[in-house]
């Protein structure tokens, strides 16, 4: 038996520990019934993303095709289809692309994805009829520069394209097509772009003789005339002598096996027929139809903001394209001084500065 004064230890001890356990189970209580919050979270500010319209298709008719539209050309000889494909959105700066050749295809332009983007200007890709894209009828008749012109102008009124916002560039022969269509539609033009072209093939050929050739190996000149001579042409070796002698001299300013792929694309895709027909089947000058081609006196009736491109090693002469920005009532002239005929790849840092200054300086009201 315990005796009393243990008795009251262990009723104190007890009592100590009733109080001690209904102080926690109150405070549990308490706390249990008061309303928790959420713990605070840092408040971020996001801005909202604004979107650009420049890729932006929603509202374009070309919208399931990636901006490629078939043209319907009337020509004497029927109704044609030519191929065209819009890059961007632009409400004032449009441009229509002029491949050379003639019968070249708009390949080789595919370097501008690289430049306009970026500058929001809105371009289109064209195969002109004969081309790879773009149907290929085998009539000698429509193989014309004034039918080449009406296409252009067709193809201008299928794309709504009008002196609010069309820019027309034309490069080597797409620039003969380009002076020539200004220069009988100019109130439809808001700006005109010829790159790498003489306004007279005669002045071209002049330059090839007396200026090309004399620079030429004259050992490889003597024998690319003989095959010229012998109408062969097709001779693997004709271009063998021309590839390193003149094409990676005048033309594209880089070995060949170094060429970008759209270059050689275009070059595989080249309508020899159209090519020959209105260039003539030398390489050294121009023959053909276009033979006595001359526009220098007519350039003067040109009066839109005009833009020479030219380059110190073209296949013509730089100083010329230059004097041809005086011609036009409102020019600018741009030389690439590293560049060749395809100023666009072997000087592309020039000749795209040059050529989007002027095109926003236009659109600005600048020029």
């Amino acid at each position: 038996m315990c005796s009393s004064s243990l008795k009251d230890k262990v009723k104190k001890v007890v009592k100590e520990y009733s109080a001690y356990l209904g102080a926690g189970l109150l405070l549990l209580a308490v706390s249990a019934c008061q309303k928790t919050e959420p713990p605070q979270q840092a408040v971020v500010s996001v801005e909202p993303i604004k979107k650009s319209n420049y890729l932006d298709y929603s509202q374009r008719d070309d919208r399931l095709s990636g901006g490629v539209k078939l043209i319907t050309v009337n020509t004497p000889k029927g109704d044609f289809k030519v191929w065209t494909k819009r890059v961007g959105n632009h409400p004032t700066m449009k441009v229509l692309l002029l491949h050379g050749g003639p019968g070249m295809t708009h390949e080789y332009f595919e370097v501008f994805d690289s430049y306009f983007p970026n500058a929001n200007i809105e371009y289109y890709y064209y195969d002109q009829l004969g081309s790879h894209f773009s149907d290929q009828p085998n009539d000698q008749s429509l193989i014309d520069l004034p039918r080449f012109v009406e296409e252009v102008e067709q193809v201008r009124q299928a794309l709504k394209l009008d002196n609010s916002n069309f820019y027309l560039l034309g490069h080597s022969w797409g620039g003969i097509l380009a002076m020539e269509y200004a220069l009988k539609y100019q109130q439809h033009l808001k700006g005109l772009i010829v790159s790498n072209m003489v306004d007279s093939i005669p002045a071209y050929n002049e330059y090839a003789k007396k200026v090309l050739m004399p620079a030429m190996d004259q050992t490889v000149l003597k024998e690319t005339q003989a095959l010229e001579a012998a109408g062969k042409y097709e001779d693997p070796r004709y271009m063998e002598l021309l590839i390193p002698h003149h094409y990676e001299k005048h033309v594209l300013r880089m070995p060949q096996a170094q060429w970008p792929d759209p270059v050689n694309r275009s070059f595989k895709h080249v309508n020899a027929k159209i090519y020959v027909s209105m260039q003539g089947p030398s390489e050294l000058g121009a023959s053909g139809k276009l033979l006595n081609w001359d526009r220098s006196a007519d350039l003067s009736q040109i009066h839109v903001p005009t833009l020479m491109i030219g380059a110190q090693h073209d296949t013509m002469d730089p100083q010329y394209m230059a004097a041809m920005a005086s011609k036009v009532k409102r020019g600018r002239s741009l030389t690439c001084p590293n560049g060749s005929h395809m100023a666009m790849y072997d000087d592309s840092e020039a000749y795209f500065a040059g050529l989007i200054r002027f095109i926003q300086d236009v659109d600005q009201g600048k020029f």
